[in-house]
């Protein structure tokens, strides 16, 4: 069993930033993608950024591409999702997600976190 932990959302004005933690525990991690997927009001759930926890490699949805950097302290078992320069429309709750193998989709990641609300002001 895998539990994962998000913190660090909250209230923001437009241009600002904000960082994201999923603490992970119960298992070793080193076959593991760690994703970071969003749901905003009245949308499904989504893909926002990915990371392979055995070498670091990264995947990005294109509204995010440039702005949202994702990546993983190995020592701490965290994963980070570091947004700058947000936008109203990425008002949304967001989810950290464990899963076996590289997938942007989200019922292929087992594990998910109870999702942290980060809401963009104009």
């Amino acid at each position: 069993q895998v539990q994962l932990v998000e913190s660090g959302g909250g209230l923001v004005q437009a241009g600002g930033s904000l960082r994201l933690s999923c603490a992970a525990s119960g298992r070793t991690f080193s076959s593991y993608v760690m994703g970071w997927f969003r749901r905003a009001p009245g949308k499904e759930r989504g893909f926002v950024a990915a990371v392979r926890w055995s070498d670091g490699h990264t995947h990005y949805a294109d509204s995010v591409k440039g702005r949202f950097t994702i990546f993983r302290d190995n020592a701490k078992n965290t994963v980070y999702l570091q947004m700058n320069g947000l936008k109203p429309e990425d008002t949304a709750v967001y989810y950290c997600a464990a899963g076996s193998f590289w997938t942007t989709i989200v019922r292929n990641y087992s594990f998910w976190g109870q999702g942290t609300q980060v809401t963009v002001s104009s």
